[in-house]
């Protein structure tokens, strides 16, 4: 099940944000036991894409949830997310 919600995830940021990379982390592990999850996952991700350019953090955030909402509550429970433009990661790099 682990590897079908990774793959769902990097499927829907790659195709809804023409994301150049996307790494996508399972933490759940770190998790086990915490009942609230429901049976949906603890995620890392880190997105690229020109459409976060010119956009603040928190609008780069929505974007990414918009990109995943209908799994928001059935997959995901908590999502940590780094997202950058291509530039910006080729300038931290």
């Amino acid at each position: 099940m682990t590897q079908a919600r990774i793959e769902l995830i990097k499927t829907r940021l790659n195709e809804v944000l023409q994301a150049t990379q996307v790494e996508v982390i399972d933490d759940s592990h770190l998790h086990e036991g915490h009942a609230s999850a429901g049976g949906a996952g603890h995620f890392r991700v880190t997105v690229v894409s020109d459409q976060f350019q010119d956009k603040k953090m928190l609008e780069r955030h929505r974007l990414v949830y918009q990109a995943l909402d209908d799994i928001m509550n059935t997959e995901i429970h908590a999502l940590s997310i780094k997202a950058y433009t291509d530039a910006e990661l080729a300038s931290a790099s």
